[in-house]
């Protein structure tokens, strides 16, 4: 079963549970997903339901800062229950050293010399860690892998 089935078949149990909290959030993701399929007319494959995932953790991520910092706490926690829900969907997080050693195949696999060719390394890495890494972090270290 693909992400999208699951995140349907999931939709139907909160609505038969009457978890509203988790409903709204499904709610949401699947609201985002149609919206890009209709935007593009593409069928919609598990990379782009990720990639719609990993855009609204950041975004509950980014709420949540906001809200403490003004000392609104009670929207932070309803952004931290969606952000909880969004992360269930979303494949394991990769350690330093899987993401190191899969910067450094990258690198060796490009050919890549320096930092002119961070752009070929990324294009690499970015199907393949996309969702399990942070992007901002993997950039950092191709450019330190680049610069030696």
């Amino acid at each position: 079963m693909g992400l999208k089935e699951q995140i349907t078949e999931d939709m139907k149990a909160a609505m038969r549970a009457k978890e509203m909290g988790k409903l709204g959030t499904i709610r949401l993701l699947t609201a985002a997903m149609k919206q890009k399929e209709v935007d593009e007319r593409v069928e919609l494959t598990d990379a782009h339901v990720l990639a719609i995932i990993d855009k609204m953790v950041k975004q509950r991520k980014d709420s949540i800062s906001q809200f403490e910092s003004g000392g609104r706490q009670d929207l932070a926690d309803i952004e931290k229950a969606e952000l909880v829900v969004l992360e269930a969907y979303m494949p394991a997080a990769l350690s330093d050293d899987e993401i190191k050693a899969e910067v450094q195949a990258a690198v060796a696999a490009t050919g890549a010399a320096g930092p002119q060719d961070m752009g070929k390394v990324m294009a690499i890495l970015k199907p393949k860690l996309a969702g399990r890494a942070d992007m901002t972090a993997v950039s950092a270290l191709v450019k330190g892998a680049l610069a030696s």
